[in-house]
């Protein structure tokens, strides 16, 4: 028997319309005379829903019993004996209940498909196993039930049902995804725009990938190598240079523009594997920008560059290839086009960009090597002198008779000069006395013969191997001085860069450090401290006399111990390890060694600026706290003086009800000035860093309801949605109490009559987030933040209500457990006050 097909209907999130499109599709099979059942469909009370059920078969559900409470599930035996041709299963990656056939509906599903009948069925995005943990991250809600992604991958179908996030906030404000009391809590959690747009995103990717393994697998089948431009993808060649940097960004904004393509960094490695120390450092860096940049990293080894890059590009589909312009001499254009010029004669439709770039990879020199010209020119200098020089003379023999010896010595020692530029001095010392002796055998007289008659083509001959050697000796010191220049401009650029730096306090010290090993290939760089200041210098090889204060690489425990020492001053110096510097590379490491010395010292000079700055901080606080008790703390201080007063010297004169009067304003009054008193030394303690916080684990719907019984009958009217199987958060419980106090208090007291604040709570990016929602009159985005500033009271136009440090106080006692406290515009109007505190133990409910 066949196996059935299964289509899957995927959504970004519950609401989109998945149950209602599957519906559809049966509904419409149904029309055309296909037996078709309902094997279960869960409506969630949805009205248009439930209304595409009627006329359709629906197979009984079985019932079980759970924890005392009987559930509905699939019966996938009814559904096996009824054998229709199409069966409409519902929420795919549900868990069934203790007792059913199978743990999972999936695995209910696969008997179906099994038993040959088709079958239609739903998703959510969040319910796959490869992407729970990214929803949960984004959401804040974990998710207990998943299907694995192979399941659904294997589907015959997968159709999205999409909608656009505002499209589906606009559908649950119409009440028709969920009951009205919960459209508040799933707007402002759950389905927040950015959480729908995040998932949205993640579902049409998903979806894309599997469409581009079907097309893949199609590929593969139909053994089909040419490109396809289904998809844009892009390659970007990487040599090991430093101009790859530039290639990976030019790339990535190619992939930008091509509509989000696919980015692929490749490096063809020689087929001897080896590469050099410069451009595996180069590579690595290279790699992590490509991977930071959403792209893949590959390495394949070939012989020829130009065949191994096209190999891999029409491996991998791509429409277009990246590589960086050439920059070498015509001469070399000449005898090699290259492998950009190569690659694109043979790319086919494959789209080549030629990047230009102002960094070139170049291999590294060695640094003791004897020669300043290549190796390659020089064996190509010694082969035209062995070839050329006597092919040369060859085509002059003809001519003995009407050109003159002095004539054929210039003809070959043009001939030398090319030599002398393309070999240096060795090939044309060898050119010259490879000239000389044929000259004089077959030019000069007596000829065939080595001897010479003639003084005068004596002579002629001698200045002809002087000026040969002499062009030579020109060439090379020419070569030399160069090479000095670029090394002089190379320091003088790297001086200047440091020096920058120190004007602009750039650079901190481990980077420095860092980019002094890359610079040198060094194994590793420390700077060193004298432990005891004032040490002799035959303390420089004992480790317990230096301190290690930074370091790249392996630290070195003294600087006696390290290849290079360099000293900076009488306390401070810098050990390199990994090969002994020539005078010159240490003239530029002593340069940075000092830059090194400067960026210590500023670094510490900062950290003091900043114990500086907290101090000053403390003095305008003890100022401000100063005015604040000289004027906030006066009123309730005089009202219970006066009841008092009143009381000791007239008491006899007052009724029992004026007693009782005044004897509440003292209370009242002493009251307002002990909460006045407390919140100024927290404050105080908060900014002196001395606040200690003992977090625990605490649940929230039994903290809540404390902190309303400590605000009263003013709080009767708080609507309150905290629910019991919300995870524990770690808090210190007198300091959270404070907290809520405070924030539902300032709630109150800007909420109009006839809507009392809402306090919710739900799990939202790994914490949980209580709210406190009001409909007063809200606060502009630019004055948000300053409500938290000390001392601030927006819109309050008198000085009896505090001395605004509850939201300040509120927020940094909310820090000192490791949450945060933070302000929300309220949609509709209003103000909602958000505090998000880490989690004790994972739990929670999918949002479905």
């Amino acid at each position: 028997m066949p196996r059935g097909q299964l289509r899957i209907y995927l959504g970004a999130a519950p609401g989109v319309g998945k149950t209602f499109t599957a519906l559809e599709e049966a509904r419409r099979r149904a029309a055309r005379g296909t037996d078709v059942v309902i094997g279960f469909v869960e409506t969630h009370g949805r009205r248009a829903t439930a209304a595409l059920i009627g006329g359709l078969e629906t197979v009984p559900r079985r019932a079980l019993e759970h924890r005392g409470a009987v559930v509905e599930e699939f019966d996938v035996d009814a559904v096996l004996r009824r054998a229709p041709a199409v069966a409409l299963v519902d929420e795919l990656a549900h868990t069934n209940a203790p007792g059913s056939r199978n743990e999972k509906r999936w695995q209910d599903v696969d008997e179906l498909l099994d038993a040959g009948i088709d079958v239609i069925s739903t998703v959510n995005v969040q319910h796959l196993e490869s992407l729970s943990d990214v929803v949960a991250e984004i959401t804040g809600v974990p998710q207990r039930e998943t299907v694995p992604d192979e399941v659904v991958r294997r589907a015959d179908q997968v159709e999205l049902a999409d909608i656009t996030p505002e499209a589906l906030r606009r559908r649950m404000i119409h009440g028709n995804v969920y009951p009205p009391e919960k459209v508040d809590a799933a707007l402002s959690n759950y389905f927040r725009l950015g959480n729908l747009t995040a998932l949205r995103e993640i579902a049409l990717l998903w979806l894309a990938d599997k469409v581009e393994d079907q097309l893949e697998q199609y590929r593969e089948a139909q053994h089909i190598t040419k490109v396809w431009e289904s998809k844009e993808r892009v390659v970007v060649a990487l040599s090991g240079g430093d101009e790859g940097d530039t290639l990976i960004r030019r790339a990535a904004r190619i992939a930008a523009r091509s509509g989000g393509a696919d980015l692929r960094a490749v490096h063809v490695a020689s087929g001897d594997g080896l590469t050099s120390a410069t451009s595996a450092r180069n590579l690595a860096r290279q790699r992590n920008l490509v991977e930071a940049l959403g792209g893949s990293y590959h390495q394949v080894v070939g012989d020829s560059i130009p065949d191994a890059l096209l190999e891999f590009a029409r491996g991998a589909n791509a429409t277009q290839l990246v590589l960086g312009a050439s920059r070498r001499g015509r001469f070399a254009q000449a005898i090699s086009r290259g492998v950009g010029v190569t690659t694109t004669a043979r790319s086919g439709k494959i789209d080549v960009h030629l990047v230009s770039h102002e960094r070139v990879a170049s291999v590294k020199r060695s640094r003791t090597g004897r020669y300043l010209i290549g190796a390659a020119r020089r064996r190509l200098g010694i082969g035209l002198a062995f070839l050329g020089i006597p092919a040369l003379v060859v085509v002059l023999i003809p001519f003995h008779e009407e050109l003159s010896l002095t004539t054929m010595i210039l003809i070959v020692l043009t001939a030398v000069m090319a030599l002398t530029l393309t070999g240096g001095m060795w090939p044309a010392l060898l050119g010259a006395l490879i000239g000389f002796f044929l000259l004089n055998y077959f030019f000069a007289t007596p000829y065939y013969e080595l001897k010479i008659h003639d003084q005068e083509q004596l002579i002629a001959l001698v200045i002809f191997v002087a000026l040969a050697l002499g062009g030579a000796a020109v060439v090379n010191l020419s070569a030399a001085r160069a090479r000095l220049a670029a090394r002089a401009s190379a320091e003088a650029q790297t001086l200047a860069t440091l020096a920058g730096n120190v004007l602009r306090g750039g650079n901190r010290l481990d980077d420095l450090l860092e980019q002094l090993r890359e610079t040198f290939g060094l194994a590793s760089v420390t700077l060193l401290e004298r432990a005891q200041p004032g040490a002799g210098p035959d303390e420089r090889r004992d480790p317990k006399a230096w301190r290690v204060v930074a370091h790249a690489g392996a630290a070195c425990g003294s600087p006696g111990a390290a290849e290079n020492d360099l000293p900076i001053d009488d306390d401070l110096a810098m050990a390199l390890r990994g090969h002994t510097l020539e005078a010159a590379d240490r003239r530029i490491a002593q340069a940075f060694a000092m830059h090194a010395a400067a960026a210590l010292e500023r670094e510490r000079l900062e950290r003091q600026a900043a114990t500086v700055q907290r101090l000053t901080d403390a003095d305008k606080l003890r100022t401000a706290l100063l005015a604040a008790v000289s004027h906030d703390l006066r009123t309730p201080l005089a009202s219970a003086r006066v009841a008092v007063s009143s009381l000791k010297s007239t008491g006899e004169l007052f009724s029992a009800a004026e007693r009782e009067e005044l004897l509440d304003s003292a209370e009242q009054s002493l009251a307002r000035l002990t909460g006045l008193v407390d919140n100024l030394l927290d404050m105080s303690r908060l900014q002196a860093g001395v606040l200690g916080a003992d977090p625990v684990p605490i649940a929230l719907d039994e903290a809540v309801p404390w902190a309303l019984d400590e605000i009263g009958d003013a709080a009767a009217d708080v609507s309150l949605d905290v629910r019991p199987d919300l995870p524990e958060v770690l808090a210190d419980p007198g300091l959270l109490q404070r907290i809520l106090v405070n924030v539902i208090a300032n709630a109150l007291r800007y909420s109009p009559g006839g809507e009392p604040p809402r306090v919710t709570a739900g799990i939202h990016g790994g914490a949980v987030e209580l709210r406190v929602v009001d409909r007063g009159p809200g606060v502009p985005d630019e004055d948000r933040e300053t409500m938290f500033r000390p001392f601030q009271r927006l819109g309050d136009r008198d000085n009896t209500t505090g001395v605004g440090l509850g939201l300040a106080l509120s927020r940094g006692l909310a820090e000192a457990m490791g949450g945060s406290l933070t302000a929300e515009a309220t949609p509709g109007g209003g103000l909602t006050m958000v505090l998000a505190l880490r989690v004790a133990a994972s739990d929670g409910e999918g949002a479905e």
